[in-house]
């Protein structure tokens, strides 16, 4: 019989059960964790009971966290950032979230980008003084409450390899990360045979590192990392999520490895290479079913695709999702308002269990055994990709048209910031924030009513036109000198402007965890992108008909409108790209000639989109810088373009965020202390960089001082009459209180760095 599993399931359930109960806990309102307890319990007792019904082989356990699996993990190790002082063996819920979000001691873990997906992780803190002897049993307990339960488990664990090359490295140049190599082995040793002990017959071990360009000693460390998997009754499946491992498929075939698990959706290609050197006494195992999109399998290409595995393999063959389930929905069941043309092409977690469920019938029972199910399946997939609704004459044609020239501004940045200071007047390290502004409970009831059909729309316009004035105010009191509006009427930056724009469908419960209780709703990007009308013109005119002082126009760029949708999988990503730029840079032009002198294009997601494969850079970034500069370059220079990207690692792709050309780019540098901006010292970026000197992730607020001392770093390595000082993102997680005593903490380092420095104290405004 075909063994079919999963590497993870989403773990906020299918409607944010985790996310109410985790905020109830942070709020106070359930002092001693037992709704949140509760919660996790239910949701994994029902991920679970999803699973077996399905007819898997296994229940994936390991694969829950409280607020990220990274952060778990190193609490069930032991290897707590030394900083906050706590004990992982006895490391209260109340502390884990200290270390995920701040305490008024400490700011939080820093976090980035797990891989080249949406989904943020903690990054571990590690030096030469790291212990890694024992934490939290919480995962023991887990695999305890699956065997009560009557499940037979697979531990999901991220590999030690992977756990060391994402680690934070506080050591000093003269050692390396990968020194504290047989320490971290020796924590998963006793680990395994714990989980042996507890009754585990099997443990996944994901080792997505290995599909990166590891340096020789990272990939010399694999024999020793793969040998001390090895626990007497446990049998380990090495999983090689995101990419291509091929080029270690001959080497960890001679390693003391049970099984591999392969991601044939994102590098199909890989598949003959393992073929050949993989020893057929082992498990393979396929990553058939896309992890990380959410349409319909084309269930008999994947079934061609196998058939010679599965002729070699036989039941040591294991079909799966290419990586986990994290970063799909739950289930398509709650969403009845769905087209049902477009709801017939999806496939969220739940529906892909039983994609895998009719694979594996097809391949034991032979595909007339399930003849009906594989062609409605067919007739799915077919239908998609002769639907009218995916292509659009007009968008093609225009796509043909675009120029060379349309991506370029007329003068050099430094003849433009002239230009552009004459027009906005603005002081030396101005002040600004990233976009939005607290998303209250009464301006997301006030969104709600509307949707209902409960709030007209003339009422809905006053209301979010009150939320408007109310932000305008606020900033000016705090003597902010650009302003926002808000936000106040987008529910998400990619879905916001995704509902204004033809060849994109919406969910109601479409989910997706991004970190700790932040989900997001991805748009569906089905089919070719037009731009009806303009989208936040009138919003932004009427914003700065308020104030005197220079209001930003705030709109989400090609890239990230691409990257954090799921998008259409039937033509190349860079197509999609640049219809999304032609509908960015018309509403840019809108704006411009409705008298707005700041456009900021949000792209925080440039970097989440590079390939893993340096090899595949140079393509990627080409298309992505063009994108972006088609949306941006046709406005005049007087017009400051502003971008704003976070929570990346940026330094390795310098020369291409030079090559966007924007006149100010706003980073996520609070964190790192400022570390992230030494590369663009060292690279000599050109042009404006406001690094974030707040984590607006954390409920603390840092103090004047704190702040201060961090725009002194970040003048040590960008000259002051390039600083801009701002938060690190925008501020709708955060309440008004907090924002507006961290905003004027901002402002005051701002000015106090004004007057140290023997700054002008203000620029004359341009009328």
């Amino acid at each position: 019989m075909t063994t079919t599993h999963i590497l993870g399931f989403p773990r906020i359930g299918a409607h944010r059960e985790l996310k109410h109960a985790l905020e109830s806990f942070w709020r106070g309102e359930d002092p001693d964790a037992t709704r949140l307890q509760d919660t996790g319990r239910s949701l994994r007792a029902r991920h679970w009971q999803a699973q077996r019904e399905a007819g898997l082989a296994f229940v994936t356990v390991g694969d829950f966290a409280w607020y990220d699996h990274i952060l778990t993990l190193c609490a069930t190790l032991g290897a707590l950032p030394r900083r906050f002082g706590f004990d992982a063996r006895a490391l209260t819920l109340t502390q884990y979230f200290a270390l995920a979000r701040g305490n008024a001691d400490h700011p939080a873990m820093d976090m980035t980008k797990w891989f080249d997906t949406n989904y943020h992780h903690l990054v571990p803190e590690f030096d030469e003084h790291t212990r890694f002897d024992g934490g939290v049993t919480w995962l023991l307990d887990e695999v305890d409450e699956a065997h009560a339960l009557g499940h037979a488990v697979k531990v999901a664990l991220p590999g030690p390899l992977t756990l060391l090359w994402l680690a934070r490295w506080d050591g000093g140049a003269t050692t390396d990360r990968l020194d504290l190599l047989p320490r971290v082995l020796a924590a998963y040793q006793r680990l395994l045979t714990a989980l042996q002990r507890r009754g585990v017959a099997w443990v996944q071990v994901d080792e997505p590192v290995l599909c990166l360009d590891l340096p020789e000693a990272w990939r010399a460390a694999l024999p020793a990392s793969c040998a001390a998997l090895q626990v007497e009754g446990l049998k380990t499946l090495l999983a090689l999520p995101f990419g291509s491992a091929a080029e270690h498929a001959e080497a960890l075939a001679a390693l003391p490895l049970d099984g591999v698990h392969l991601d044939l959706v994102r590098a199909p290609q890989q598949l003959p290479a393992w073929l050949a050197a993989w020893p057929r006494d082992r498990v393979l195992s396929l990553g058939v079913v896309d992890g990380r999109n959410i349409w319909r399998t084309d269930l008999r290409r994947v079934l061609t695709l196998v058939r010679e595995a599965h002729a070699a393999w036989g039941e040591r063959l294991w079909l799966a999702p290419s990586c986990s389930l994290l970063h799909v929905p739950v289930s398509l069941a709650p969403e009845t308002r769905l087209d049902p043309e477009l709801r017939s092409w999806l496939a969220f977690a739940t529906e892909k269990l039983d994609e895998l469920h009719l694979l594996a019938r097809a391949l034991d029972e032979g595909a007339p055994a399930v003849a009906e199910a594989l062609a409605q399946a067919e007739a799915a997939v077919a239908g998609r990709r002769a639907s009218p609704r995916v292509t659009h004459r007009a968008v093609q044609r225009r796509l043909a048209q675009v120029t060379v020239d349309m991506a370029q501004r007329g003068r050099a940045f430094a003849e433009r910031a002239v230009l552009q200071q004459q027009a906005l007047g603005l002081p030396p390290l101005p002040t600004t924030t990233i976009g939005s502004f607290p998303q209250t409970a009464a301006i997301r009831q006030t969104r709600a009513a509307h949707r209902r059909g409960e709030l007209s729309a003339m009422a809905y316009l006053h209301r979010i036109r009150d939320e408007i004035r109310l932000a305008v105010r606020e900033q000016e009191a705090l003597g902010l000198d650009v302003l926002v509006h808000g936000e106040a009427e987008r529910n998400d930056m990619v879905e916001y402007f995704g509902e204004q724009l033809f060849g994109f469908a919406f969910t109601d419960h479409g989910w997706v965890q991004s970190y700790g209780s932040r989900c997001v709703k991805p748009p569906i990007l089905y089919g070719d992108v037009l731009r009806p009308e303009p989208i936040t013109v009138e919003t932004t005119r009427y914003a700065q008909s308020l104030t005197e002082r220079p209001m930003k126009g705030m709109l989400t760029g090609p890239v990230t409108l691409l990257q954090w949708s799921f998008v259409r999988d039937d033509q190349p990503r860079e197509h999609t790209a640049l219809q999304l730029a032609l509908a960015v840079r018309d509403e840019v032009l809108d704006l411009e000639r409705a008298g707005i002198r700041l456009i900021q294009i949000d792209e925080p997601a440039f970097r989440e989109g590079l390939p893993l494969r340096r090899s595949d850079w140079a393509h990627y970034l080409d298309w992505a810088v063009r994108a972006f500069k088609v949306a941006s370059c046709g406005v005049r220079d007087e017009t400051q373009i502003h971008t704003h990207m976070c929570y990346s690692e940026f330094n390795d792709i310098l020369p291409a965020i030079a090559a966007l050309d924007a006149d100010v780019i706003t980073i996520e540098t609070a964190r790192s202390a400022m570390a992230l901006l030494d590369g663009f010292g060292a690279f000599a970026y050109p042009n404006a960089i406001g690094p974030g000197v707040y984590d607006i992730h954390s409920p603390r607020v840092p103090s004047v001082t704190a702040m201060t001392t961090l725009l002194v770093r970040a003048a040590s390595v960008i000259p002051s009459d390039r600083l801009w000082v701002n938060p690190d993102c925008g501020l709708k997680t955060r309440g008004w209180p907090e924002t507006r005593a961290a905003l004027a903490n901002m402002v005051a380092a701002a000015r106090a760095l004004r007057a140290r420095w023997a700054l002008p104290a203000e620029a004359a405004r341009a009328a």
